[in-house]
């Protein structure tokens, strides 16, 4: 992922500004993924524009983010919930105490305004599977006799065949694909590379897609997709878009990359494998993400073995 920093953070006040920019030019020493600076970034953005338009009397933090306070945390946290999401205010929760912390560090604050605010509850909400059928429509609304009928059957077979995230998909590079061993490196968060195996369709597919590359004028870009028109990189929000646009045409509701990731753990449970294993391929470094993910099918795996051990039946 690619964003102007300068642009996101040339919105605050001045003071603002040259924290943020000091904050963001240590991020890049930390070697920060561009994913994570853009999150932190767009977190305290966000919160010095909350300052300033709803709290333009009562907060002097809206000009200084030194003067932010735990009521300016706790009113900005209580309008993330009201208007995005307990999600949401989570992880703009965890961004700024990310800035916070940082300030503290640099011994510009003796205490971040943070420390005694709660995180919001998140809700865990039971992401549905997607199966088989499901899929084969979405593919079957990719014509193969156009560029990006062929780009998209590429994109879509490598989340149901890899597991991807989304944002480790569209940054995949020209390079990062070896069709001789059909394997692809994806780069996850955290800077963890991982390098994963695709089947014989996925590669049939990539290798179409990689044929009709060729010709586009933009085929001399390292990144692997392309948009359909002019020279530009198939971003993860036109990924986004896409995916929806094709789950609209198939009739598959909700349609989204994460469902192939959650899939893709399902099945891997469903057919004894290891959890270890998973980890890797998923690229996942806590123990939690494993249940995280199995959890929308669990009920399913679970009736099965109830079946399959007829416990009961045989009194």
């Amino acid at each position: 992922m690619k964003f102007d920093a300068d642009r996101l953070i040339s919105r605050t006040p001045s003071l603002w500004a040259s924290f943020l920019r000091d904050w963001d030019r240590s991020l890049r020493t930390a070697d920060h993924p561009a994913t994570t600076r853009y999150n932190y970034l767009l977190a305290a953005t966000q919160l010095c524009g909350f300052l300033g338009t709803f709290n333009t009397i009562r907060s002097v933090g809206r000009r200084d983010p030194l003067a932010v306070t735990k009521a300016d945390i706790e009113r900005f946290q209580v309008w993330m919930i009201e208007t995005r999401s307990a999600s949401t205010a989570l992880n703009k929760h965890k961004s700024l105490q990310q800035f916070f912390s940082w300030l503290v560090a640099e011994e510009e604050l003796d205490v971040s305004p943070l420390a005694r605010v709660g995180q919001p509850r998140k809700r865990k909400k039971l992401i549905p599977i997607i199966n088989v059928d499901e899929t084969r429509k979405v593919l079957d609304t990719c014509d193969r006799r156009t560029f990006v009928g062929v780009r998209d059957e590429a994109i879509i077979r490598m989340f149901a065949n890899t597991g991807a995230r989304l944002s480790e998909v569209a940054d995949l590079q020209v390079d990062d694909l070896d069709m001789s061993l059909d394997t692809a490196l994806y780069h996850g968060k955290g800077g963890k590379d991982r390098k994963v195996r695709f089947g014989p369709k996925t590669g049939r597919a990539l290798g179409r897609y990689i044929g009709m590359r060729s010709q586009h004028r933009a085929a001399q870009l390292p990144c692997l997709w392309l948009a359909e028109k002019g020279a530009a990189h198939l971003s993860d929000n036109g990924i986004q878009m896409m995916l929806r646009r094709r789950g609209q045409m198939a009739g598959v509701e909700r349609l989204h990359a994460h469902r192939w990731r959650h899939t893709y753990a399902h099945e891997w449970k469903r057919a004894g494998g290891d959890t270890g294993d998973l980890m890797v391929v998923l690229g996942w470094s806590s123990d939690e993400m494993p249940r995280h993910y199995g959890a929308s099918a669990a009920a399913e795996r679970a009736q099965e073995t109830q079946a399959r051990l007829r416990i009961g039946e045989d009194v």
